[in-house]
């Protein structure tokens, strides 16, 4: 053989040895004959023969597969020459064929290495032929059973992947962190560079017009200035087609789509990013019952998936279509995404229903009870900014106390909802600024009218009788006095009842003159004797302080017991479910001097001990009302601290609301 011929023969690994080289393994190498043999066997015609080593001989197929053939006395003595093809055995790439019986050593190393067969010295050419034929049997089926072992280590791997992404997407509610998830997942199982996550929504005037909404882009190579936006459902946007259609699109370039295709790619975004788009994989996430609920769509599927695409244009190798296993894959993994989506928009839907009813309630008392409008909203402001303080105190009783999102939404709207149950109370009384409501106050400015008018009528009666019988002129004035002296008088008692029906503090005095006047009467226009005020004027005009009697008090605070009756009939949930227990404890005191029910201080929840605080520190500092003045901040600041001596409200939460300054982030607050 000659060295030009051995040369183009040798194995790559052993090319350094050089022309010269090459010449004496062909003339020197003791598998000369071997290799002789070899050549001029006719069965072995498609294989490329080669003396790479004067004790190493290899025969190599189409498909790269090896097959070294050495003396045994090589692998026992000279091991060092089989080190060029270390990785093309330890890749089950390479077997060995022995000529001869190795050491016994030598022996089960081989077997480990990859040993195929033992041949004699001189082996005849069918023995040969056999020998390297079942030695590349035994590659290739070496090479699926290590196929197979991969696509097992992948499977297992993969279902691993969705069982964590199946727990992840099924405790997810929060419907950003959702799509984000099932776009970070669904690009990381299928080695996509980007994607982008579209939500279907219904237009508010419109609900049959639906659009499809950008809410979520992902890109591992370039940053994008993602902004949110809305697009028809139509065939002309690749997304609104699968939405359209609810049918997957798989794109090997978008660059290069026929030109009879309904849908074209808007290349500006590539533009402005700097990025260049190439394979599109894009799949409807559909709820249980089929509806499209939004349009997952995966871009760039790279060869190796840590790869950055920072020059696309440059780096188009890297970006390969998406195969039938991503695909499917895909498609797994969206029917998982869509249930989980479904749920999400039906929690999402909930929570901003249930939002809606808490602030339509709030709305329908404000308009029951105008004079107290915005008192609900604040007190639950409030109410939340002293429990965020009170989680954040390193001492005292509260130290431990912890409340999550859920605790405050719930504080929130047991604080919102907390003076519900006035719908319960008659307008009237609820709307009362002073003693007496208006009708029955103009009914006693009526009587009085009358009692004037009687008083007339009998003395002019009376004078007239005079006037007929000859009386002089000193006995007539003495009927004009009389009619002055009674118009003055109940002038004043009609005074003294415009006086007493005001809502504030009254004397002794005024209380005694008030009650005098039971025994006042008139006579109305059929000659009926009546009292000027009846019982239950009196009794009102007689309350020391405020406006109601205790009586219409009672009722006010029969409000508490409304508001838990009503709010005990929506079914609140596991996450709510405590918020008629706050809202119905907020007037109890810690001595069990409270409403309805007497609670004392160890059977009050935290959360309404906060809402009291609040309460009282609002309804002090809140605007005029028509039966009050509003307090300055320093008062209402002693007011709590006399209602803490009192033990109605807690001292610690009293000394947070106090340090915490809550009040100054109310809109509108004046110090």
């Amino acid at each position: 053989m000659t060295a030009e011929r051995a040369a183009m023969t040798a194995e790559p690994v052993f090319t350094a040895l050089g022309m010269q080289l090459a010449a004496e393994l062909a003339e020197h190498s003791p598998l000369a004959p071997l290799m002789d043999a070899l050549r001029s066997e006719p069965r072995l015609a498609d294989k490329r023969i080669a003396l790479v080593h004067p004790l190493l001989v290899t025969v190599r197929d189409d498909a790269g597969l090896l097959v070294v053939i050495a003396p045994a006395c090589a692998w026992d003595d000279a091991r060092e020459v089989f080190a060029p093809l270390a990785d093309a055995f330890g890749d089950a790439k390479a077997v060995l064929i022995l000529i001869g019986q190795p050491g016994a050593r030598g022996l089960d190393e081989a077997l480990r290495r990859g040993l195929s067969a033992m041949l004699p010295v001189a082996p005849t050419a069918d023995a040969l032929f056999v020998a390297i034929s079942g030695a590349f049997a035994l590659i290739a089926a070496r090479q699926r059973s290590e196929l197979r072992g991969h696509w097992v280590n992948r499977y297992r791997y993969e279902m691993g992947e969705f069982v964590e992404i199946a727990r992840a997407l099924t405790t997810e509610r929060d419907l950003d962190k959702l799509l984000a998830l099932i776009l970070t997942k669904a690009r990381f199982i299928t080695s996509a560079d980007a994607g982008s996550v579209y939500v279907v929504e219904c237009d508010t005037r419109n609900p049959c017009l639906q659009t499809l909404h950008f809410k979520l882009t992902q890109n591992d190579s370039v940053a994008f200035d993602a902004r949110e936006f809305s697009l028809p459902v139509s065939e002309r946007s690749m997304a609104g087609y699968v939405a359209l259609h609810r049918r997957t699109l798989n794109i090997a370039d978008v660059y290069e789509l026929p030109h009879e295709s309904p849908f074209g790619f808007d290349r500006s975004f590539d533009a402005s990013g700097g990025y260049r788009t190439k394979s599109m994989l894009c799949t409807p996430l559909l709820s249980r019952s089929g509806e499209v609920l939004g349009v997952l769509q995966l871009i760039n599927k790279k060869r190796e998936q840590n790869a950055k695409l920072l020059n696309c244009e440059g780096n188009l190798d890297q970006v390969v279509a998406f195969d039938d296993r991503a695909l499917a894959t895909l498609e797994t993994l969206a029917s998982l995404a869509g249930v989980s989506l479904e749920n999400a928009l039906l929690h999402a839907d909930n929570e901003r229903m249930l939002e809606g009813f808490v602030r339509a309630s709030v709305e329908a008392i404000e308009q029951r009870d105008p004079t107290t409008s915005g008192h609900s909203i604040r007190v639950a402001s409030l109410t939340v900014a002293l429990a965020s303080a009170v989680e954040r105190c390193t001492t005292g009783p509260y130290r431990d106390v912890t409340f999550s999102p859920d605790d405050l939404r719930e504080l929130e709207y047991a604080s919102l909802l907390h003076d519900f149950g006035k719908i319960g109370v008659r307008e009237e009384v609820l709307l009362k600024a002073k003693k007496l409501f208006p009708h029955e106050l103009e009914l006693i400015g009526a009587r009085f009218a009358l009692a004037v008018r009687a008083v007339e009528v009998a003395l002019m009666q009376a004078k007239l009788d005079a006037v007929s019988r000859g009386a002089p002129k000193e006995s007539l004035e003495r009927f004009d006095r009389e009619l002055e002296t009674r118009r003055a008088e109940l002038g004043r008692g009609l005074a003294l009842v415009v006086e007493a029906n005001e809502p504030k503090l009254m004397s002794g005095g005024d209380f005694a003159a008030i009650e005098a006047m039971l025994r006042e009467t008139y006579r109305d226009p059929l000659g009926i004797e009546r009292p000027l005020l009846a019982l239950a004027e009196v009794h009102a005009l007689s309350v020391p302080r405020g406006s109601l009697t205790a009586a219409e008090f009672d009722e006010i605070r029969s409000h508490v017991t409304h508001t838990i009756g009503f709010l005990s009939a929506i079914p609140w949930g596991r996450k709510f479910r405590r918020v008629v227990q706050i809202a119905g404890a907020h007037h109890e005191r810690l001595d069990g001097t409270g409403y309805p029910n007497a609670l004392r201080a160890s059977e009050i929840p935290l959360q309404s001990k906060i809402m009291s605080v609040s309460d009282i520190f609002d309804a002090l500092t809140a605007s005029d009302r028509p039966y009050k003045k509003a307090v300055p901040l320093s008062r209402a600041l002693e007011i709590l601290e006399l209602e803490v001596t009192s033990g109605h409200i807690d001292a610690e939460l009293v000394r947070v609301f106090i340090e915490s300054t809550g009040w100054s982030r109310l809109d509108g607050f004046a110090l």
